[in-house]
This record gives structure tokens, C-alpha cells and sequence, in this order.
């Protein structure tokens, strides 16, 4: 045994001698593929690369932002560089940049605060070109450990092949949290976390075999609750989410730019209660002559805000509204005391009369002093709605604007960092079809500085993939509950029978065929 040992360990420093030989002859063929820069030509504008990541704040525990050089040429240099430490230096026949990790890691921990420089070189027909450098900021502050998304084809009405799943942002390693084929072709959506937590969290599900119901994972264990939630905000105490109850009419237009509408004929708010697993309506956040939608928390607990609008038309009316684009979402508050469970009465933080737009997605910072949120022409569906864009409130004040880094498509879902400087929100500024996600800095002052794409090991990655992107929750680790775990909690017939209406769980094969598609 102890032989086996001792040839075992030998096995082991020869392969790490073989290894450490090959690594410094890879540096050297490496280095002597740098070529000579001293002559060339100044090109006085910036590089072209994409995805486009000039100008912007990155956090210093972000994965690589490869990128590829969108100029013409036969061979290519590019160095990165900052205040301190060794440069990064690749050379290639490829416009395809690809950053060595652990260099990376390195150059941006020790360079919080500072610039990052990014010199491109491009060599065509013999003369290289050197354009101007790229500059790009490094914060002080990271970004939480990991990203949750739901991944689904941009539908109309049928949908196969949801996801749910997690990304670790220093990396490119991807998992899944839940798979809706695990479901029978099921759809999983309206996913929350408390306090940016992965150890507490709610996942909706739709299933025509297994109901329509709502996982609750807390500290590892998981059980399926028989209603759905939809919009869910979980208090900062973890003791009880406050949820919308929408009654959804998806639509089409016969012409435009995005032809897919949704409305809710019918919404209010309920809540959910961990501790002696109850359901409830929100008494102030519950009138039937209006429709209230997208809760969310203050940090301290003391004040549910939430959207509502006047119902137009008839709660049962069968009909597409004709008056459905006259909707407009007031942005509302009510304060709750926890020790008591009271609701207070609603008071008005932003009246859709005032902004003349329909206010939708509000979610304040975790320090308490920005509350970021969307505005459109009208409705409740800001992703099929171009005219929506991002807007922030300085809660002290109580004066809101409109972002800078807004684009001429549909910005949406949006989400905080547990440190308030960092947002992840969904756009579709690629060309208006397919969701994506990024991430943008926000300072001291509300400022939101220049977004950048989710960053992939492959920077033609987003060339073709096909499928969107929404629904980002930044959270500060891993969910600790496995998927296996998940979907055969998802799968089993016991379920907690409450449903926030009715007080009866609803039948396996209830729900609409087409809301579960929403991204």
C-alpha cells in the first residue's frame, strides 16, 4: 500500500514537471508571436469590437469580456494594461479576442479604481495600425457572485424547452436551477429571491401533468405549494412574499415593430405566509375596481410598493378591451408592520396623470435611496413595449428621471446588487427581437453608467443564440438546492392547497396554454 503511495506520488510530480515544461514553452512560442508595433500607423479612432465593450465600468470579479476586433486585417495584437502589474498581450491571425483568465483576474483585483486600457493593433496587407485606446473602468465595488435568468424562445402562444439557470459572473460556468421539460414540457417562470439570498427563493410553475403551483426553497428544502404566484417580492425578514394574481390576455397586433401584447384583464396582490403556510389578499393592494401589480419592498420592511390602475371595463368581461391602451399604472405604496401584521392605507408615489406614462417594475436599491423603474406609453408589459425605458427616483427627494443608458428599444426586467451598485436589467437594444442581459454600474449619486452585455467565453456567442434572456436576478451565490431536487419536488402530488382566491389548489391542466410563454 505504502509502495503504491510513493509511485502514486511520483506519477504525480512527473506529470507536473511534464506540465510546467509544456506551460513555459507555450509563454515562449507565446511571446516571440508579438510582433514589432514600433512603426505603426496612427489611426485616429477608436476599434470597432463587439459586443461593444468600450467605455464602460466593470466589476473586478467579472469573467473575461472577450470581444472580437470588427476591423478588417490579417493579423492582430491587443494589450490590456493598467496602473499595475504586468500587461495581458495576445496575438493572433483571428479578430476573435480571447482573455486568458487568471491574467485577467489578477490585473483587475489589483487595479480596483483604476483605468483599463485596451490597445488594439490590426495589421492589413504588411502595415500594422494602432487605434486609439479604449478606456474602461475598473470599480472599487463588485458585483454579487451570481446571476439567475430564464431562458426561452421568443414565443407568440406555444412554448418547449424552459429554463431557469445560473451563472457564475467571474466565470462562464453556467448551471440549471429547474428545467421545464423535466415538468412534461412545463413552464417555470416568476422566479424571486429574498435580499438577493439563493438560499430563499419562489419558482412558479405551469404544468398540464402537474398542476399549476409554487416552489418555495428555503435553506435547502423545498416544497411545492398549490397556487401560483406571480409577481413575487419576499420581505427582507423572509418570513412572508407578497405576490400578484394576474388574470393575463395576450394579443396580437396586425402590424409594427412588436405585434405581441399583453394585458391584465384582472390583478391584486396577496401574500404568503412561511411560518403557518397561509395565503392572504393584501386588504390595500386588493380593490376590484382596480388592477395592482409588480410588489416590491422598502429595505427596512416598513412599506410594500406596488403598481395599480382603474379596471376600464368589466372584471368579467370576455372581450379584448377597446380601451386597453388608456391604461396606465400608478406607482402606489402601503405600510405593513410586522410585528403586527397590519396594512396601512395606499398612498400615491407617482401618478401615471403626472408622467402621462404607465409606471410598471418598481424596485428600490438595497441601501434605500434609489428606486429604479420602468415607463411606457401604456399597459402592463413593458418587454412588448418599445417605448419603454428605464427610470430612477431618488426616494429622499422623490424626483425621478429618465437613464441615460436607455436605447430606442424595450428595456425591462430589472434587478439590484446587494452592495446598490450594480443593476443587471433586460434589453432588447440588439436589434429589437431577442432579450438580452446586461449589466451597468450605478454610483453614489444614481448615476448609471454605460451598460455591457453578459459576457461569454465566445464573443460571437450571441450571433446565434436564439433564445432570450429575461428576468435577471443578481444574487450573491449559488442556489443550494439542486434541480434534481427541485423537479421532483415540482412533480410530487403533495402540495400545500391554498390558492389566494379560492382557498382550493387548481387541477393539473388549469392553466391558460399561452401565459406561461410571457418572457
Amino acid at each position: 500500500m505504502n509502495r503504491f503511495k510513493i509511485a502514486r506520488g511520483h506519477r504525480i510530480l512527473l506529470v507536473a514537471a511534464v506540465t510546467a515544461s509544456i506551460v513555459t514553452v507555450s509563454c515562449v512560442k507565446w511571446l516571440r508571436r508579438v510582433p514589432n508595433l514600433r512603426d505603426a500607423l496612427v489611426v485616429a479612432a477608436l476599434p470597432r469590437i463587439r459586443p461593444d465593450y468600450a467605455g464602460v465600468t466593470v466589476p473586478a470579479n467579472i469573467a473575461p469580456l472577450n470581444f472580437l476586433i470588427d476591423e478588417e486585417g490579417d493579423r492582430f495584437f491587443t494589450e490590456l494594461s493598467s496602473s499595475v502589474g504586468d500587461s495581458i498581450k495576445i496575438a493572433s491571425n483571428s479578430p476573435d479576442v480571447v482573455i486568458p483568465q487568471e491574467p485577467w483576474r489578477r490585473l483587475l483585483a489589483t487595479n480596483r479604481g483604476e483605468k483599463l486600457r485596451i490597445n488594439v493593433f490590426v495589421e492589413k496587407s504588411g502595415q500594422w495600425h494602432k487605434y486609439a485606446a479604449i478606456t474602461n473602468r475598473i470599480a472599487e465595488e463588485d458585483i454579487d457572485a451570481y446571476l439567475a435568468y430564464r431562458l426561452i424562445e421568443p414565443v407568440h402562444q406555444m412554448w418547449r424547452d424552459v429554463t431557469i439557470q445560473q451563472r457564475e459572473l467571474a466565470t462562464y460556468q453556467e448551471s440549471n436551477v429547474l428545467d421545464g421539460m423535466s415538468l412534461e414540457k412545463g413552464c417555470i417562470n416568476c422566479h424571486s429571491f429574498a435580499n438577493n439570498d439563493p438560499n430563499r427563493m419562489s419558482i412558479g410553475m405551469r404544468s398540464r401533468k402537474y398542476g399549476v403551483a409554487t416552489l418555495v426553497a428555503d435553506r435547502g428544502a423545498a416544497k411545492k405549494v398549490g397556487t401560483k404566484f406571480g409577481y413575487t417580492a419576499w420581505h427582507p425578514s423572509g418570513r412572508l412574499a407578497v405576490y400578484s394574481m394576474n388574470k393575463s390576455w395576450q394579443f396580437f397586433h396586425t402590424a409594427g415593430a412588436e405585434v405581441r401584447d399583453v394585458i391584465d384583464m384582472d390583478s391584486a396582490l396577496a401574500y404568503y405566509v412561511v411560518e403557518n403556510e397561509s395565503v392572504a389578499k393584501v386588504p390595500a393592494a386588493s380593490d376590484k375596481l382596480r388592477l395592482e401589480t409588480y410588489p416590491t419592498w422598502s429595505p427596512d420592511g416598513r412599506w410594500l410598493y406596488f403598481c395599480s390602475a382603474p379596471m376600464l371595463w368589466p372584471a368579467k368581461d370576455a372581450e379584448l378591451p377597446t380601451r386597453y391602451k388608456e391604461v396606465r399604472y400608478d406607482l402606489m405604496r402601503v405600510s405593513y408592520d410586522l410585528t403586527t401584521g397590519q396594512w396601512g392605507d395606499p398612498e400615491t408615489v407617482l401618478s401615471a396623470e403626472e408622467t402621462g406614462m404607465s409606471i410598471l417594475l418598481p424596485r428600490i436599491s438595497p441601501d434605500g435611496r434609489f428606486l429604479l423603474f420602468c415607463m411606457c406609453r401604456y399597459g402592463c408589459f413593458p418587454i412588448y413595449q418599445p417605448s419603454s425605458d428605464l427610470y430612477m427616483m431618488d426616494l429622499s427627494a422623490g424626483e425621478y428621471r429618465r437613464l441615460e443608458i436607455n436605447s430606442e428599444f424595450s428595456e425591462s426586467w430589472h434587478s439590484w446588487s446587494s452592495n446598490s451598485r450594480w443593476i443587471a436589467f433586460s434589453s432588447k437594444r440588439q436589434g429589437g427581437l431577442f432579450t438580452r442581459c446586461f449589466l451597468s454600474f450605478v454610483d453614489e449619486n444614481g448615476v448609471a453608467h454605460k451598460p455591457f452585455m453578459l459576457p461569454q467565453k465566445d464573443a460571437r456567442f450571441y450571433d446565434s443564440f436564439l433564445k432570450t434572456v429575461s428576468v435577471p436576478e443578481l444574487i450573491n451565490g449559488p442556489v443550494p438546492i439542486s434541480a434534481k431536487t427541485l423537479s421532483r419536488v415540482a412533480r410530487s402530488d403533495q402540495a400545500i392547497t391554498v390558492d389566494g382566491i379560492t382557498g382550493a389548489s387548481k387541477p393539473a391542466g388549469a392553466s391558460e396554454p399561452w401565459q406561461p410563454t410571457r418572457e
